[in-house]
């Protein structure tokens, strides 16, 4: 599998078709339950980190707060700037990098955007990056998928159709990644690509020992968007919120 499957892959049309359809209601209401949970103060400066096209930082923007987006994504920033304002901007920035050290109160990371790289070198480094974002006593939201739970609900082989264009999608567990294989057919182009991802199965200790290297203190873990405990074997998702000292 290529090291950097995340660059075409995120940049395709292809991509964006085959989830566009993700659950923007549900989406909302997380926040919601977040600023909720956080009570961040009236123009707080909040970062989300892999913003694809920042639907969600706008809703942030739109509840008052200041928003910079960042996203590895070219085609995603150019859709996402559509939308600036004086308090809401993006930037197209690889999440390894530093980005605006002890500058925001609030960094978020939604919907699995993490765990993409090959080494632990480099998630590392995309950690090290959302902790120095943080001013001292700033919060990160990490909000990942419950390994165990995937795992034991994986869909090995699926076929899905949309817009003339069909995706064979297998799935498996290697070297403790979740890999996925999209192979496509577009009817009306009459054209074939394969594209691939590539999950780290990371568990709740290895974000625990994660975040303790980069001095991070975690306050709480829920389980699922409606703010549930975790729970190792039944939850769909890990949530990880943590506080830079």
């Amino acid at each position: 599998m290529d090291k950097c499957w995340f660059k075409d892959w995120f940049n395709s049309p292809y991509y964006h078709l085959l989830y566009n359809n993700r659950d923007e209601k549900e989406a909302a209401a997380f926040i919601d339950k977040l600023l909720a949970y956080l009570q961040p103060p009236a123009g707080a400066e909040m970062l989300d980190v892999a913003c694809g096209k920042g639907r969600h930082a706008r809703y942030l923007a739109d509840k008052g707060y200041d928003v910079t987006g960042i996203d590895l994504s070219i085609e995603s920033i150019n859709i996402a700037r559509k939308m600036e304002n004086e308090h809401l901007s993006f930037f197209q920035h690889d999440m390894r990098l530093p980005f605006r050290v002890n500058y925001f109160d609030i960094v978020f990371n939604f919907f699995t955007s993490f765990g993409y790289f090959e080494s632990q070198r480099d998630n590392d480094n995309a950690l090290r990056t959302l902790t120095n974002a943080l001013k001292h006593g700033g919060r990160l939201v990490l909000d990942y998928l419950n390994s165990n739970y995937v795992a034991s609900h994986l869909v090995y082989d699926e076929v899905k159709e949309k817009d003339n264009v069909v995706f064979d999608i297998r799935r498996e567990i290697k070297d403790k990644k979740f890999l996925k294989k999209i192979s496509i057919l577009d009817k009306t182009l009459m054209r074939r690509a394969t594209f691939a991802e590539s999950v780290n199965a990371f568990t709740r200790v290895d974000f625990e020992q994660m975040f303790a290297k980069q001095g991070l203190v975690i306050q709480e873990v829920f389980g699922d968007y409606h703010f549930n405990s975790y729970d190792e074997v039944r939850s769909p998702r890990l949530i990880i919120i943590a506080t830079k000292p």
